[in-house]
């Protein structure tokens, strides 16, 4: 009997040694601030390995930090991004991102949904230097009657702070949540001016964002702590509104509700609520450094994030929620009235314009 118990542990500590030799090694970095997506993650990494990949999620708080490594010779770091916007913009202005994913993955575009726009990410063609990977709106979550009664306008968002005083906020830009709240009101304010979807000029800056400070200047006296700070993350402001020390978050996950109430994590009398002029809608993508160790191997992890399986797993509130891209999901992913980003420079500028005014 012992005899064969060593055999076994011999064959275990061969066949363990075999996969470990031959596997590879993703470093994928991505956004790390929602349990959900950490958990899809850790579940994407244990099914990529019957295919000899260890997926590893280098966790970022912003991927911001990752883009400006990269541009300064960290590359070889990382295998995959998580990106979209000014980060993508930046990356491929740098020549830093792996051309023709689109001409390398063709059973993955082949079934993109072309009732989406994934061909632009904020404004820039995507060329081929990313793949979208899901679908973001941008809403807002509550579980006062007041805030839920209607769509929220910049004017009706100020209605609501001045009635409900302190009891509003929003993260702190350049948290991403934070920077798209000022889009939306800006989006608003100007209702919807033609320049915000081009690239900023010095004269669109000087006529338009001066509302969006005007408006700030009145509303930041009646926020949480009179606006003289803000919550730091997502995660630190869902557990405000959890605890009812806020009344109001958001998020960019339109399916969000479900999982968070799922994981205990907000209470059952929350609801969404989201913008007149509709929700800020977005695609978020995955790129490849043109410096990564094991490109293969990422695009072997690209297939599988863009499978059927995976991608209605990612849809169903009850892990992540997060909108599929793929064109035999579309009927399984509801969403909301919807208005496009506006151009990657106008994030530049509202998040530099934001911290010379309020920090």
């Amino acid at each position: 009997m012992r005899c064969w118990v060593r055999i076994l542990l011999l064959a275990l500590t061969f066949l363990a040694g075999s996969f470990s030799s031959q596997a590879q090694t993703v470093y994928f970095a991505a956004w790390g601030g929602s349990p959900a997506v950490n958990q899809y993650l850790q579940w994407a990494a244990e099914q990529l390995r019957s295919q000899g990949i260890v997926l590893k999620q280098v966790k970022v708080a912003d991927i911001a930090e990752v883009v400006k490594a990269i541009q300064q010779g960290a590359g070889s770091d990382y295998d995959l991004l998580w990106l979209n916007g000014e980060n993508f913009h930046a990356l491929k202005a740098a020549d830093a991102l792996q051309p023709n994913l689109w001409q390398q993955l063709p059973e993955v575009t082949a079934a993109l949904d072309k009732a989406l726009p994934l061909q632009s990410d904020f404004g820039e063609a995507v060329d081929g230097f990313e793949v979208p990977w899901g679908i973001g709106q941008f809403i807002a979550l509550s579980s006062n009657d007041e805030i839920l009664a209607q769509p929220l306008t910049a004017e009706r968002l100020l209605q609501l702070a001045q009635q409900y005083r302190g009891r509003l906020s929003y993260p702190k830009p350049p948290e991403f949540h934070g920077t798209t709240l000022l889009k939306q009101l800006l989006i608003s304010l100007t209702d919807a001016d033609p320049r915000l979807y081009q690239p900023a000029s010095e004269s669109a800056k000087q006529q338009l964002l001066p509302q969006l400070w005007r408006y700030l200047d009145k509303l930041h006296p009646l926020l949480w702590r009179q606006g003289q700070a803000f919550p730091s993350s997502y995660g630190e402001q869902i557990q405000w509104l959890a605890n009812r020390q806020l009344d109001i978050a958001w998020s960019f996950n339109p399916n969000d509700i479900a999982s968070l109430k799922r994981q205990g994590r907000l209470p059952a009398t929350v609801e969404r609520n989201y913008f007149a002029a509709g929700a800020i809608t977005n695609a978020h993508y995955l790129a490849i450094p043109k410096a990564a160790a094991h490109p293969q191997a990422a695009l072997t992890v690209i297939r599988f994030l863009l499978s059927h399986n995976a991608q209605q797993r990612k849809a169903d509130p009850q892990y992540w929620g997060d909108p599929s891209v793929r064109n035999d999901l579309a009927s399984a992913t509801a969403r909301l009235p919807s208005t496009k980003e506006l151009h990657a420079s106008w994030e530049t500028a509202l998040e530099q314009g934001w911290l010379a005014r309020y920090q």
